[in-house]
C-alpha cells in the first residue's frame, strides 16, 4: 500500500499538472522528476548589496512563492511579505530594493491553494537561533583578521595524511581541558591548554601528537539540539542535518547571532591552518532530519528523495529517507554546497557519511571540480548503507565501486574487523584479540586494499581488492560509532589482564599506522579511551563522550608510543608508497606457519626512504615469536612496547618477537 504521505504528493502533483505552474518555463506535465527543467546557473545563494538583495528559489511546481521578512531570527516580528516572480528553469526571484542587511527571511511554496510551511531555503548561508528563518549578510564581514592571507598546510600527496576523528565538544567540554571555550568552536584552537597535570590538551595536543588532519563531526547547522536551551545539558553527534550551508549554533558564543557562528567558525579553521592542521568536514547528504516537512521537501515535494516501489520514502540511510543524488537538482545541491565550504570556510576536504547512498558520477564530478580548486583536497567515505536502496549497486558508491570513483577513498571495514573483530558483535573478535586465521584480512589492510600478488583474497573478508591506489583506502580500527577501541578489546576479552589489553589497544594502530592505507586515528585512543562500554553515544551526556585529559597522564606510555609511531610514519615513506605497483614491487610476506603472526619486508629504499630494507612483524600470539631473519645485522626501531628512530638494539640470524606487539627492524 502506498504510504499517506506519498498519497497526498501523488494528489497534489496531479492537481499541479491538471492546472499548470506559474513557473514561466513550466507550462506542460512532466512524466518523471527526470522531466523537471535543470537551473544550470550557480546564483540560487543569497546576493547581497548596500542597495538590493536577490534571492531565488528552484521550485518548478509551485502554484506561488512568497518571502518573508523579519526583524529577528526569531519570534513574532514580521516585517513585510514579497511576492516572487516566477523566472527561468522552474526559478522564482525577487530584488528586494533598499538595505537589508540584518534581516531575516523564509520562503513559502504555495501547493494545491496552500502555502506551505516556511523555510530558509536549502541554499541559505546564514541563520538565526535554530535554523528557522535565513539572515541576510555581507560575508566579507564575517572575515576574521588576516583571513585573506589563510594557507592550506602544506601537504605534498594523500598518501602523507593522518586523520584525527573528533567531535567539538568532546575535546574541551571536561574540566580537565583546561578550556576557556568549552563545547566551542574557539575551544578546539586555544593554545597554552593543559589539564592538572601540566600536560597539552586540545590543540597543543594534537601537534604534539604529529597528526596531519582534524576530521570533524558535523558542524553544519543540525536539528536535535535546541540552541534556546544551552543552558541546560544537550549533546548530539550531528548526523541530523537541517540547514547544509550553516555553520551549528550551539558550538558559537551566540547561536541568535549568525555573524557570530560564521566567524568563530572561520577563525577555528584559521587556528588549525596557523598550527600545521588541515579540517575535514564530516557531510551528512544521504538523508534529511525530517522528510515532509524538509526544506527541500517543502520547496519540491518529493523530488529530492527516492522512493521505494511501493511508493514509500526509502530508507537507506536508517534515519526515515534517502536522498536522491543522481537527480540533476540534488547533484547540483552537493557540489555546490561542498565548494561554498572550500571557498568562503577554507575547509580542506569531505567525509561523506554513508557515502555508498549517493551515486557515483555525482561523486566524481563533485572530485573534479575540487581539485579545480585545489588538488589538495581530501574526500572519502563510508562505502557502505544501513539498508537497502532502489538505485542499483552498480551505480552507487560503494566499497566495491571504489575503483570506478576518482580521487576518492573509502573506509577499510575490513582491515578494522580483522584486527579486533566485528563491530557488531561485541564478543566477536579478530586477530589482536584472539582469533585464529585473520592474518589474510590483516594482509589485505597492509596493501591498503590494492591487488597484491601474495594476497589469498578468498580467505580475507572482501574476496577481492578494492582499491586503485593505495590512498584510496582509509585504515582505522575505531571511530565514533560503536565501541571505543579500548572498550571493544576489554570487551570481548573480560579474561585477560589490563596488560594485556593494553598491549592490544597498542598493536591495533601500530598495524594501522604502519599500513599503507591512509590512517585514521579516534580522538582519545591514544591514551585509552572509554565511553565506558557505551557503544551508540550519539545523544548520550558529556559524561559519557567528553575526553577526560587525565586520561593522557595516566596512560602516558600509550600516548608516547602513538606519539613515535607518528613520528616514524612521517619520517619514512616506505609506509606510505603512493601507487599500487610501488607496493607490489617492493613488499613481500614472510612465509609464516603459525597463527596470529604476520610479517613482511619492504626493500630497495622503497618510495625514497633513507632505509633500504625494512622488516614489520606482527606478533598477536600470547606467546614470544622467532623469527628467522634474512642476512646480515639488522637495528631495531620498534620492539614491545616501545618505538625509537635512532638505533638502540640490533638483530642478527633469529630475533624474539614479544608477544602482542609489533617489531620493526631496518637496515640501511
Amino acid at each position: 500500500m502506498l504510504s499517506h504521505s506519498y498519497l497526498l504528493y501523488l494528489i497534489m502533483l496531479g492537481i499541479l499538472l491538471i492546472n499548470g505552474s506559474c513557473s514561466a518555463d513550466n507550462q506542460r506535465l512532466y512524466d518523471s522528476f527526470d522531466d523537471y527543467p535543470v537551473y544550470s546557473k550557480n546564483d540560487l545563494w543569497p546576493e547581497f548589496a548596500q542597495n538590493k538583495t536577490v534571492l531565488r528559489l528552484w521550485a518548478p511546481l509551485a502554484e506561488e512563492v512568497r518571502v518573508n521578512i523579519y526583524e529577528r531570527g526569531h519570534g513574532s516580528n514580521l516585517v513585510e511579505t514579497h511576492s516572487m516572480k516566477p523566472d527561468k528553469k522552474g526559478s522564482w526571484k525577487i530584488v528586494l530594493k533598499g538595505n537589508y542587511r540584518g534581516k531575516y527571511y523564509t520562503f513559502q511554496t504555495k501547493y494545491n491553494g496552500v502555502f506551505q510551511d516556511e523555510t530558509p531555503g536549502i541554499y541559505a548561508i546564514a541563520a538565526g537561533v535554530n535554523g528557522m528563518r535565513a539572515m541576510i549578510l555581507d560575508l566579507d564581514e564575517t572575515n576574521p583578521e588576516g583571513w585573506n592571507n589563510d594557507l592550506r598546510p602544506k601537504i605534498d600527496r594523500h598518501n602523507d595524511i593522518i586523520l584525527y576523528e573528533l567531535h567539538v565538544r568532546d575535546i574541551t567540554s571536561h574540566p580537565n581541558a583546561g578550556s576557556s571555550y568549552s563545547g566551542k568552536y574557539l575551544g578546539l584552537v586555544e593554545e597554552g591548554t593543559r589539564n592538572t597535570e601540566g600536560q597539552s590538551t586540545g590543540i597543543d595536543h594534537m601537534k604534539e601528537l604529529g597528526i596531519t588532519h582534524v576530521h570533524l563531526l558535523p558542524v553544519f547547522d543540525y536539528r536535535m539540539v535546541d540552541e534556546t536551551r544551552l543552558n541546560k545539558s544537550q549533546f548530539n553527534w550531528g548526523y541530523d542535518p537541517e540547514n547544509y550551508n550553516i555553520p551549528e549554533g550551539s558550538y558559537s558564543s551566540n547561536p541568535y547571532n549568525a555573524e557570530i557562528r560564521i566567524k568563530e567558525f572561520k577563525q577555528m579553521i584559521q587556528g588549525f591552518h596557523k598550527n600545521g592542521i588541515r579540517v575535514i568536514m564530516d557531510v551528512v547528504f544521504n538523508h534529511t532530519a525530517r522528510t515532509e516537512n524538509s526544506n527541500f521537501n517543502l520547496e519540491v515535494p518529493g523530488y529530492y528523495y527516492r522512493t521505494t516501489e511501493q511508493g514509500e520514502w526509502s530508507d537507506a540511510s536508517g534515519c526515515g529517507n534517502e536522498t536522491a543524488s543522481e537527480r540533476a537538482m540534488m547533484r547540483k545541491f552537493i557540489i555546490e554546497s561542498c565548494k561554498f565550504w572550500v571557498k568562503e570556510y577554507h575547509v580542506d576536504g569531505f567525509r561523506f557519511d554513508l557515502m555508498g547512498i549517493h551515486d557515483i558520477e555525482t561523486l566524481n564530478l563533485l572530485s573534479a571540480e575540487l581539485k579545480k580548486i585545489d588538488p589538495s583536497i581530501f574526500v572519502y567515505g563510508e562505502g557502505w548503507t544501513a539498508s537497502s536502496s532502489p538505485l542499483p549497486d552498480s551505480l552507487r558508491a560503494l566499497k566495491e565501486n571504489t575503483v570506478k570513483l576518482t580521487d576518492i577513498a573509502a573506509f577499510s571495514d575490513d582491515i578494522r574487523d580483522g584486527i579486533k573483530g566485528n563491530v557488531f558483535d561485541i564478543k566477536s573478535t579478530g586477530f589482536v584479540n584472539g582469533a585464529e586465521n585473520m592474518e589474510e584480512s590483516v594482509k589485505f589492510g597492509v596493501v591498503a586494499s590494492t591487488n597484491h600478488p601474495q594476497i589469498d583474497f578468498e580467505k580475507s573478508s572482501s574476496k577481492s581488492p578494492w582499491a586503485n591506489q593505495p590512498a584510496q583506502t582509509i585504515g582505522y580500527v575505531s571511530c565514533h560509532d560503536n565501541n571505543t577501541l579500548y572498550d571493544k578489546l576489554s570487551m570481548s576479552r573480560p579474561d585477560l589482564p589490563a596488560s594485556d589489553i593494553i598491549k592490544m589497544q597498542k598493536l591495533s594502530n601500530a598495524i594501522v599506522l604502519t599500513s599503507q592505507s591512509i590512517p585514521f586515528l579516534h580522538a582519545g585512543a591514544e591514551f585509552l579511551r572509554t565511553k565506558g562500554g557505551e557503544h551508540n553515544s550519539f545523544n548520550k551526556p558529556d559524561e559519557i563522550n567528553q575526553i577526560d585529559w587525565s586520561w593522557k597522564t595516566k596512560n602516558s606510555d600509550v600516548f608516547e608510543y602513538y606519539k613515535s609511531l607518528i613520528s616514524l610514519r612521517k619520517a619514512h615513506p616506505a609506509f606510505r608508497m603512493s601507487t599500487t605497483d610501488q607496493i607490489a614491487n617492493h613488499l613481500r610476506f614472510f612465509d609464516i606457519d603459525s597463527s596470529n603472526v604476520v610479517a613482511y619486508q619492504i626493500n630497495d629504499h622503497a618510495n625514497g626512504d633513507s632505509w633500504k630494507s625494512i622488516i614489520v612483524v606482527y606478533n598477536a600470539r600470547a606467546h614470544d615469536f622467532n623469527l628467522n631473519l634474512p642476512p646480515g645485522i639488522w637495528s631495531i626501531a620498534a620492539k614491545g612496547q616501545w618505538v625509537r628512530l635512532e638505533e638502540i638494539e640490533t638483530a642478527e640470524g633469529m630475533v624474539l618477537v614479544p608477544s602482542l606487539s609489533m617489531m620493526i627492524l631496518f637496515q640501511n
